[in-house]
């Protein structure tokens, strides 16, 4: 079949065809026009414009002041890329400015990707055999997220390097509790119920631990964490370190002292006899006090 137009050169300084239009009004109309170049079909499998390069080149390309090339869909999707090739990649995206965006602009990036769909992703891979999504970086970080969920794994997670948490300190566990407004570093017991509440008595065998998340230190994992639960949850430091309440009322604390639970509620205090602290060693002071009521940091070893 004829085509309605044909154009053709043979030097590699020229083109084949050339659309132009120098009006520099915006298009208000809602209609696609002024373009330099508008393609339209109706074959479902065909283009509207397409370009072809048998010779290793480019089979369209666009330079602009804003987008160098857009993609526009109602119903399919906005650009596709698609190669046979495995040694390319279906789309690519780069950008060579070394410098930092202006503050508040996502820019920067070689691929940016947004949704506003509740249930979608602002960019997804997928790999039925191999990798969904890679991340790699010389000297920076490979994959990063941020949001009130980082990250999110439904399914094993394989670390081979080293796992580091910044301004952490221990390993924390939720349990149920009673109390209804409990502070960080408070010593807890497990009442008649099963759950916790305040340890209100000395050397009490019934020690729990010490609430996660006092002073500057917080916990790095916290396990049986339940984002829903009806019940009130408080997270107990497992390992680690942690601040903790004290009193050194009846005896003060130095570094290394063995703690366990006082009278005080709430609070630890040095474990001066060893018979009855068998059992209700809370952990060891890493700060002192010499009287009084205080908050110190103290290396959690339940015994």
């Amino acid at each position: 079949m004829t085509p309605a137009c044909f154009a053709f050169t043979k030097t590699s300084n020229k083109n084949g065809f050339i659309g132009r239009i120098d009006i520099t009004d915006p298009n208000t109309s809602g209609d696609p026009s002024g373009n330099g170049v508008f393609g339209f079909s109706m074959v479902p499998n065909a283009s509207g414009v397409f370009g072809a390069n048998n010779n290793g080149g480019n089979g369209v390309s666009g330079n602009g002041q804003g987008v160098g090339v857009a993609g526009f869909s109602e119903k399919g999707d906005g650009a596709r890329g698609d190669t046979r090739s495995n040694n390319k990649n279906g789309i690519v995206g780069t950008n060579d400015s070394t410098s930092a965006p202006d503050q508040g602009i996502v820019g920067g990036n070689g691929i940016f990707g947004f949704s506003k769909n509740p249930t979608a992703s602002g960019v997804v891979g997928i790999n039925d055999a191999g990798i969904g999504i890679a991340g790699f970086s010389g000297n920076g970080i490979g994959v990063k997220g941020a949001g009130k969920v980082a990250g999110r794994f439904e399914g094993d997670v394989e670390v081979t390097g080293d796992i580091r948490f910044s301004n952490a300190g221990d390993c924390a566990e939720e349990f149920d509790t009673e109390m209804d407004a409990i502070e960080a570093g408070s010593v807890m017991v497990f009442s008649k119920s099963g759950q916790l509440e305040e340890s209100h008595k000395d050397y009490d065998k019934k020690v729990a631990g010490i609430v996660s998340g006092a002073g500057n230190y917080k916990p790095a994992i916290i396990l049986d964490k339940k984002e829903n639960s009806n019940n009130k949850r408080v997270p107990i430091a497992l390992m680690g370190k942690v601040y903790c309440k004290v009193d050194a009322s009846s005896s003060p604390i130095e570094i290394g002292d063995l703690l366990t639970t006082s009278s005080t509620n709430g609070h630890a205090m040095k474990a001066d006899d060893p018979y009855k602290a068998f059992g209700a060693i809370i952990g060891k002071a890493l700060g002192s006090i010499k009287e009084g009521l205080g908050l110190i940091p103290v290396m959690v070893a339940l015994q």
